[in-house]
């Protein structure tokens, strides 16, 4: 069965570096055998996370079309700038409301057994590493298994070319091979 992969950057921004990345990466994925849905954030606006307002209203539209997109994935394929050292709180957000259990639903269903690979870029030295980290963190503790390799492209603002694609070949191809690992991975662990 083919690998099903959500790719998406933790990011809002038109021209966000992040988006442009993980499309590359959604590539790979793709040129692998995966079937890769890529999604903006901007698609999905969420309130900020408040149990109360949860307790109210209940999950909004946008959170339960963001967690279906979960549940209906093997895989996740997420680029996140970094904001402060951290990541964004659009993508912190968007975690804390997919990570909310429905009625009668196992606990962190949206995560658990799920495949991640993580990637950044940023105009800073460190590509978004420090964010990354966080990212890493969280997902590892909602269940997901978050593969070891990771890329962080710094000087972001001068990465890029008008296309969407890297300037660097041997970048483009690091950044296609995690997507490549990616649905090879969970290919794997289909059978």
């Amino acid at each position: 069965m083919m690998p099903r992969i959500l790719a998406f950057a933790g990011s809002t921004r038109r021209e966000s570096f992040n988006k442009k990345l993980v499309a590359i990466a959604a590539q790979g994925a793709r040129e692998a055998g995966a079937d890769v849905t890529l999604i903006d954030l901007k698609d999905f606006p969420l309130a900020l996370f408040d149990q109360d307002l949860e307790a109210e209203q209940g999950m909004p539209e946008n959170g339960k079309k963001l967690k279906k997109l979960f549940i209906d994935h093997d895989g996740l394929l997420i680029a996140s700038p970094e904001y402060n050292s951290s990541f964004p709180a659009v993508l912190k957000n968007a975690i804390d409301w997919v990570s909310r259990p429905a009625p009668g639903e196992p606990s962190l269903v949206a995560f658990r057994g799920k495949v991640a690979t993580l990637m950044s870029a940023s105009p800073g030295a460190l590509g978004g590493l420090r964010g990354l980290v966080h990212v890493r963190s969280i997902l590892g503790n909602l269940g997901v298994i978050v593969l070891p390799d990771q890329i962080a492209v710094a000087k972001a603002h001068e990465a890029f070319q008008q296309d969407g694609s890297l300037k660097d070949p041997k970048q483009q191809a690091r950044i296609e091979g995690l997507g490549k690992t990616l649905a090879s991975f969970i290919a794997k662990l289909k059978m």
